[in-house]
């Protein structure tokens, strides 16, 4: 222990302080202005296998032969500390440099730094960002198929126009929706909420893409046919499935549906009128033994409507916390004229403004719209 310490505080109280450091796992040296050093802890005289070190200069007792080039201990403001990392002997240290000062002058004597190992840390470190990177692209990937999933191309019938907007808050979202032909006069659609997000959510899309049977003309049937796949599956109680699903008749101008829990119900916007579809119906899921679904058929006419969504775009809400809601949406598609797809974008706009957000990527639940129009 330097002198000065034993002058200022007896040679009782600094072999005190002196056995205090030496049993810090951590390496702990102190180094004069000149570099000189003057004090390492037993365990970094251990470490390093030199019981010689005081006197040495610091960068001599690491094996260079002139000072670091990130040095830290050449810093002339009085309060300064500072950190690095610094590798030695194949493993890597995380070195605090702190000043040393003169009591009676305040000028710095000399410079403590305490090297703490952080070798495995890094070693952990360098394997969370590779799995984390694996991670990613393994979402990426799995994005890709779930979007692959969605409708991709124009319907091959000139009695309506489709369009549909799908923006998940996630990499993998929990909203699903589909349009396909049934035969040359009937055209299935459904759109589904399933619980939660991410890959538990896309994966129960992807069982609800493969699963719904699409030859069937009856919407309950199908809903009760899907309800018990679903069960044979032996999915847990938390996961379900919100489902409505329904089948445009395009030659007689009927659309018949069935609603499985689905809790906000898609719009029909006629010239004259305004019908909301309401169902009662349980969410695909395990929760009763024998389901029932209501199927209901009314009649549509050319220029209706019908408009789909999940409940994420009604539940954005304005820096007041009031929400977007079904008006705002009824009151856009009354007065658009617009084609179905630039009406949904114009809409995802409007309920972007309300939120106060940037864009869609701020809000915290999935974004699902579609737009049918009879002709």
């Amino acid at each position: 222990m330097p002198y000065k310490l034993k002058n200022k505080f007896g040679s009782v109280a600094c072999n005190f302080i002196e056995d205090i450091i030496d049993g810090m796992q951590d390496w702990v040296r102190v180094i004069s202005r000149d570099d000189t050093i003057v004090f390492v802890n037993k365990s970094m005289r251990q470490a390093l296998g030199n019981n010689d070190i005081i006197g040495q200069k610091c960068y001599q007792t690491l094996g260079r032969k002139s000072p670091c080039p990130n040095c830290l201990s050449r810093f002339n403001t009085p309060d300064w500390s500072a950190k690095k990392e610094e590798h030695i002997n194949g493993r890597i240290f995380s070195v605090t440099s702190s000043p040393l000062k003169n009591h009676e002058t305040g000028k710095i004597d000399a410079v403590i730094e305490v090297l703490h190992d952080i070798t495995q840390l890094k070693n952990l470190t360098r394997e969370l960002e590779s799995q984390n990177a694996k991670l990613k692209a393994d979402l990426a990937m799995a994005r890709r198929l779930q979007c692959s999933l969605l409708p991709q191309t124009q319907l091959d019938t000139d009695k309506l126009d489709f369009s549909f907007i799908y923006r998940p808050c996630e990499a993998l979202g929990g909203d699903f929706l589909d349009i396909y032909q049934i035969d040359d006069t009937h055209v299935g659609i459904y759109i589904a909420d399933v619980s939660g997000h991410g890959v538990a959510a896309s994966m129960l899309t992807m069982f609800l893409r493969t699963a719904l049977d699409k030859t069937l003309l009856s919407p309950s049937k199908t809903l009760t046919q899907l309800y018990g796949y679903f069960n044979k599956n032996s999915f847990s109680d938390e996961l379900y499935i919100a489902i409505f699903y329904g089948i445009i008749d395009i030659e007689n101008y009927t659309f018949t549906y069935s609603n499985a829990g689905l809790n906000v119900c898609p719009i029909v916007l006629s010239q004259d009128d305004i019908r909301i579809l309401r169902a009662p119906g349980i969410p695909i899921s395990n929760w009763v033994e024998d389901p029932e679904y209501v199927e209901v058929k009314i009649n549509i006419n050319p220029r209706d409507r019908i408009f789909f969504y999940t409940d994420g775009i009604i539940e954005i809400k304005n820096p007041e916390n009031s929400q977007f809601g079904e008006e705002r949406i009824v009151q856009h598609l009354v007065e658009s004229d617009l084609d179905p797809s630039p009406a949904l974008s114009e809409l995802i706009e409007k309920a972007i403004a309300f939120s106060g957000k940037k864009d869609s990527n701020e809000i915290i639940d999935d974004i699902t719209v579609a737009l049918v129009q009879i002709k």
